[in-house]
């Protein structure tokens, strides 16, 4: 399991914090990883992902499952649902199927988004606990 930790001094902007932990392009894993700080995946995965940080989901990555987080960038192609306490980012080369709840979805032209979104206030805690997300049956089959 991946641990990090945040710099104290890096509040900021997340160019100005450091990478705590990473899972190469050629990396397949399964399981639950939690982290703190800011995660890059450019790999396989299947599983759960909670933290109090950033996902960073680079074009390479293929992502499968349940993700709670602070903010998550989507470079690469996820499927499943998201909780965001603060951002989703869906970038050009991001694909992302599934549902999500953030108070804030921003898309870049060429992103992707198939599925259901719930817009919540900053304010709100606990929302993996308050909102329950329904998975909806899709006619596609993705595999690894």
């Amino acid at each position: 399991m991946p641990l990090g930790k945040l710099k104290p001094e890096s509040k900021s902007a997340h160019s100005a914090e450091e990478i705590s932990a990473f899972l190469g392009k050629d990396t397949q894993f399964e399981g639950k990883i939690t982290f703190l700080g800011i995660f890059r995946l450019d790999g396989k995965f299947e599983g759960e992902v909670f933290d109090s940080g950033t996902l960073i989901i680079g074009e390479s990555a293929f992502v499968r499952g349940k993700i709670g987080v602070n903010s998550i960038i989507i470079s690469g192609h996820v499927e499943g649902e998201i909780v965001a306490q603060q951002r989703v980012e869906i970038h050009s080369t991001g694909k992302f199927f599934g549902n999500i709840v953030t108070p804030i979805l921003i898309i870049s032209e060429g992103g992707f988004f198939e599925g259901h979104c719930k817009m919540v206030k900053r304010e709100e805690k606990d929302l993996e606990d308050e909102i329950q997300l329904q998975s909806h049956p899709s006619d596609q089959t993705f595999s690894f």
